[in-house]
This record gives structure tokens, sequence and C-alpha cells, in this order.
């Protein structure tokens, strides 16, 4: 939805016609809304209130600066150009000025002299030179204007921060759609509410062997295995739950008892970890033709078991 800013466009007047003419046509050219100072008359303290309130609601301050400084505010000392520069920039506005280049301003000043100042020169160069050390660009001609401005509005167009005008059949459009929005994001929250109790609701009526998961996992955990010396030269003890989880994928597989096959730790898990968990119907044993050896590997149960393990493990809150 495209926003149109409102633009003031600030100079002095009658040295500045003919540019604040381009200045303003190239505004709407954009699509935007200029407003400025041909609607007030300078020095009138309630205009000057006024000119206050159009700079507040305006979005953008543009400044065309010539050669003259214009006539003084007794109340700040400046010109009304200038206090109106500084007021926008107060105010948090953005701002972009153009200014008249030395040739451009000497072909003015030779078809009429009062286009330079005189009386307050001090103040127009210093002026200048704060205008020069924020966003400006100087000018030749009209062209060079209406470019500015064209440039400087299409970059403010993308500004969020602005608030524009936006047409009231585009409002109750958008107003529409964010309504739609809340609507969709409210029944996504109800959706996931139901989720997440499907499955809390899943996990909580989940039994392994006819025990709950949790029972399960709670016994485990409390059983210990002691790793022998050849495998670990501290003789750890580590709990049953966590032998069965790190040692899955080999307990899948599944261990035999066979002295040619199969390693030591192999052997160990057969004849020292297997029965335990073939207690809770993890493991059991299977037969294999043809051979004098046994083998025991993870149930269905097993399993099961490890599924929910891996779910629980990842709804666990990463610290």
């Amino acid at each position: 939805m495209k926003k149109k800013l409102q633009v003031f466009i600030s100079s002095t007047y009658i040295d500045m016609i003919e540019e604040r003419q381009a200045a303003v046509t190239a505004v709407l050219n954009a699509g935007h809304i200029p407003a400025g100072m041909e609607l007030f008359k300078s020095g009138d303290q309630s205009q000057k209130e006024t000119i206050k309130r159009w700079i507040d609601e305006s979005d953008v301050y543009m400044l065309i600066l010539g050669g003259r400084y214009g006539s003084l505010d007794p109340e700040s000392g400046k010109s009304y150009t200038h206090w109106e520069y500084d007021y926008a920039g107060e105010q948090g506005k953005r701002r972009f000025a153009v200014v008249i280049t030395e040739e451009k301003l000497m072909d003015k000043a030779r078809k009429n002299p009062d286009y330079l100042e005189r009386e307050h020169y001090s103040h127009y160069q210093e002026f200048k030179r704060e205008v020069l050390g924020n966003i400006s660009k100087f000018y030749e001609d009209t062209k060079d204007i209406k470019l500015t401005v064209m440039e400087s509005l299409k970059e403010y167009e993308f500004d969020k921060s602005l608030v524009g005008w936006i047409k009231s059949d585009n409002l109750q459009s958008m107003e529409k759609i964010l309504l739609e929005n809340a609507e969709l994001i409210k029944e996504n929250a109800r959706l996931a509410r139901e989720c997440e109790k499907l499955n809390l609701n899943v996990i909580q009526n989940t039994f392994i062997n006819g025990m709950q998961y949790e029972d399960m996992e709670s016994v485990l955990e409390n059983m210990s295995i002691k790793l022998p010396k050849e495998f670990d030269e501290d003789e750890s003890e580590i709990s049953l739950l966590n032998f069965f989880t790190v040692e899955s994928d080999t307990l899948s597989i599944g261990v035999t008892n066979s002295a040619t096959l199969s390693k030591d730790f192999e052997i160990f898990i057969f004849y020292h970890v297997a029965p335990k968990l073939m207690q809770f119907g993890l493991m059991e044993k299977v037969k294999v033709a043809g051979v004098q050896y046994e083998r025991i590997q993870t149930t269905k149960d097993g399993l099961k078991f490890l599924g929910q393990y891996e779910i629980r493990k990842k709804q666990q809150p990463k610290v």
C-alpha cells in the first residue's frame, strides 16, 4: 500500500519562485503532497505557530537555499527560513536541501542584485555551512531540483517510520486484513495448544512392556553398571539407562556369546548388561539357525522406549 508523504518546502520567497515551483511540481509528479510558505505570511506570530503545525504534520522537510538569508525572526534572531530548518531538525523530520551553485547565483544576481545577501551576509554563510554539513546537493537549474526531489522521495517512501497519508478505502482494506490476520493468529494459537495436548496425551499414555515410560525410565536411571577395568581404567559406574541409550546402536544389532565372533565388550554386554534389560522386556534372545552361540538384541518395546527417550530429549529446553 503506497503512502503519500507530505513535503514541507522552505526557502526565501521572491528570489526562489521558479525553484519553488519546480520543487512543487516534482513532489506532485512523485505522487506526494507539497506544503509550504505560499500558505502563510512571514513575520506573523500566529502564522509562525501555524507553520510549526504544518512542519509537525509533514513527513519530510525540503530546503531550497539561494543567495538570500531572509528577514529575521525577532524571537530566535535567525531568518525565518533558518528557523524553519532548525525547527524541522529538532522535531526529527527527514530533511534534505538543494543549494544554488556560485555560478548560478552570480547569473541570477546579474539580473537582479537583490538576489544576493548583503545585510546579514555572515549569518547567511553560517547557515549555508550548516546546511551543507547535512543532506544536501547543489543545483544549477530547475532540472537538478526536480531530480533531487524524485531521488530523495523515492528513498523516503521505504522509510517505515514515516506515517504519510493513505486513502481511506485502502485503510479500510488494511483494517480488514489486520482483523483477518488477528483471527488467524488466534486460531493458530488454539491449534498449537490442541497439538500440545495431543502430544502430551500420547507421551503420557505410552506404555513399555506394561509400564509407563516415566516409571521405566526412573527404574533404569536408578540401576547402575560397573564397567570392568579393561574397558574403563576408573571402573566407573553408569546408570543402566545411560548405557542402554548410549549403546543403542550396538544393542539394536545384537550381541552374541560367541568367543570367536564377538569382541570382549560385546561378551560383557551379553552376560552382565543384557540380562538386566531383558527383565523389562527391552532385550530378548533371538534364534540364530545353524550356530552354537546365542544372540540377544533390542526388542520392539526396547526400540519404542528409545524412540520416546529421543522425543523427550528434543522437547527439553536448550540451556
